[in-house]
C-alpha cells in the first residue's frame, strides 16, 4: 500500500483533477437527482411511474448522444473538453431551477445526464486511460473513488440545502459551485497533460495496436465484454431504484436499507483500490471473468434472504464488484485497443452502462407490475453473471492469443 500513497504523491495533480471530475459528476448521477424526485414530482404533478418513464427517456437519449459526443476526446486536449463540459453541466444545473413544464424537465435530465453521468466519468477515465500505462489500474482506481466521496457527501448536503431553501435554488447553487470552485481548478489542473514516457516510475510498455472505432465495432469480443459492464449498473441501479418495494416486501425498516449505503461505499473505496494494484501486477483481463461472481452471489443472498442481514450481505458483495468494475473497465479498452482512438472507443462503452442503468428500473418495474416479484427476478440477474463470467472467460483466451502474437 506504501507504493500506491508514493504514486499518489508524484502524480497528485493529473490525479486529483481525474477525482474531480468523477466527484462533481454526481451533479448527474442517479442517486443525487433523486434526491429532488419528492418535489419534482410534486411541482409537476407527476406519478411516480411518469417521472420515472421521463427519467428513462433522458437517459436513454443521453446514452445515444454520448457515442458521437464522447469521441470529441480524441480530437481536443482534456482541459479543452472539461472547460466545456462542466459549462454545460452547469447550465443544465440552473435550468434545473428553472424549468416549468414536463417537456424542459425531460430536456434538463437529458443534459445533466448526458454532462454528468456521461461525459463528466468518460472524460476522467479516458485521460488516465490515456496518460498511464504500468500504473494504469491504481490511477484508475484513485481517481474513480470520486464517485464514492459524492455518494458519501451529498445526500447529507442536500438534506441541509433542502432544509434551508427551496429545491430550485439548491439546484442554483450546484451550478454556482460548478463555475467557481470545479471549473477553474479541474482545468488548471488539467492544463499540463501527463506524459508517461517521462515517468520514471515506469517499468513496462505495454505495446498495443491502436484500433479505430469501427474495427472495435465488427469485434466480437469488444460485445462480449460489453455484457460484463451492462451487469452492475443494471443490477445495481434496479436495486436502488425499488428500495421501498424491497424492505416492504420483506418487512424492513427502511433505516436498515439507508445504513447498508455506508457498507457500500466503504467497501467500494477499498476494493477499488486493491483491483488497481491487481490490474497493474497481472492485466485487467486475467482478473475480468472473476469480477461479476461476488454481483452474482450477492443476488441470490438478497433474493433469498428474509433477515435485515441480506441487504448487508448484498451490499458488501456489490461493493467487491463495483470497485473491480471501476478498475477493470478504465484499463480493459486501452489494454486491448490502445489510446490513439480511446475516447470514441470509450464513448460506445459508456453509452452502454448509462442505457443499462437506464432501462434496469423500466424493465424490473414492468415485470413487478406483471406478478413478477423482484425475488426472483434477482435469480435470474443472478444466473445472468454466471453466464456473462463464462462468455468473458471465453473472451480472455482470445484476448491473451492476441497478445502472443503482438
Amino acid at each position: 500500500m506504501q507504493g500506491i500513497f508514493s504514486f499518489a504523491f508524484r502524480n497528485a495533480r493529473w490525479l486529483l483533477g481525474g477525482l474531480l471530475l468523477t466527484f462533481f459528476s454526481s451533479f448527474g448521477q442517479t442517486f443525487f437527482i433523486s434526491l429532488f424526485s419528492g418535489e419534482i414530482r410534486e411541482s409537476f404533478q407527476l406519478s411516480d411511474g411518469e417521472f420515472g418513464a421521463i427519467y428513462m427517456a433522458g437517459t436513454l437519449a443521453s446514452a445515444v448522444t454520448l457515442i458521437g459526443l464522447g469521441k470529441t476526446l480524441d480530437r481536443f486536449s482534456i482541459a479543452v473538453v472539461s472547460l466545456c463540459v462542466i459549462s454545460a453541466l452547469a447550465i443544465a444545473c440552473l435550468g434545473m431551477s428553472f424549468v416549468s413544464t414536463w417537456i424542459l424537465l425531460l430536456v434538463v435530465i437529458y443534459a445533466l445526464r448526458l454532462f454528468g453521468q456521461g461525459m463528466m466519468t468518460h472524460t476522467s477515465q479516458t485521460a488516465i486511460g490515456r496518460w498511464y500505462d504500468a500504473d494504469r489500474g491504481r490511477a484508475i482506481s484513485l481517481t474513480s473513488m470520486g464517485h464514492q466521496i459524492g455518494e458519501a457527501l451529498f445526500p447529507a448536503i442536500v438534506l441541509v440545502l433542502l432544509g434551508w431553501y427551496d429545491w430550485r435554488v439548491a439546484w442554483q447553487i450546484c451550478a454556482l459551485v460548478l463555475v467557481v470552485v470545479a471549473l477553474p481548478s479541474i482545468v488548471l489542473l488539467m492544463r499540463v497533460e501527463h506524459q508517461p514516457d517521462v515517468d520514471r516510475h515506469l517499468k513496462v510498455v505495454r505495446k498495443t495496436r491502436d484500433w479505430t472505432r469501427r474495427e472495435v465495432l465488427r469485434d466480437g469480443v469488444f460485445w462480449i465484454l460489453c455484457l460484463g459492464i451492462l451487469a452492475p449498473a443494471f443490477i445495481g441501479t434496479s436495486v436502488f431504484f425499488h428500495q421501498v418495494r424491497i424492505v416492504e416486501s420483506k418487512g424492513w425498516s427502511p433505516t436498515v436499507f439507508a445504513l447498508s449505503f455506508l457498507i457500500l461505499s466503504v467497501t467500494t473505496v477499498l476494493f477499488t483500490l486493491i483491483a488497481g494494484q491487481l490490474v497493474d501486477r497481472y492485466h485487467a483481463r486475467r482478473i475480468l471473468p472473476a469480477f461479476l461472481l461476488p454481483l452474482g452471489v450477492a443476488c441470490l443472498v438478497l433474493g433469498l434472504g428474509q433477515e435485515p442481514l441480506a441487504i448487508h450481505g448484498f451490499m458488501f458483495l456489490l461493493a467487491i464488484s463495483y470497485g473491480f468494475s471501476s478498475a477493470i473497465f478504465g484499463t480493459i479498452w486501452p489494454e486491448t485497443y490502445g489510446t490513439a482512438h480511446l475516447g470514441a472507443i470509450r464513448a460506445v462503452a459508456v453509452a452502454a452502462m448509462v442505457f443499462a442503468s437506464a432501462i434496469g428500473p423500466g424493465i424490473t418495474g414492468w415485470c413487478i407490475d406483471r406478478g413478477i416479484g423482484f425475488d426472483f427476478q434477482l435469480l435470474v440477474m443472478a444466473a445472468y453473471c454466471l453466464f456473462a463470467a463464462a462468455m468473458m472467460t471465453a473472451a480472455v483466451k482470445i484476448l491473451e492469443r492476441r497478445q502472443e502474437v503482438l
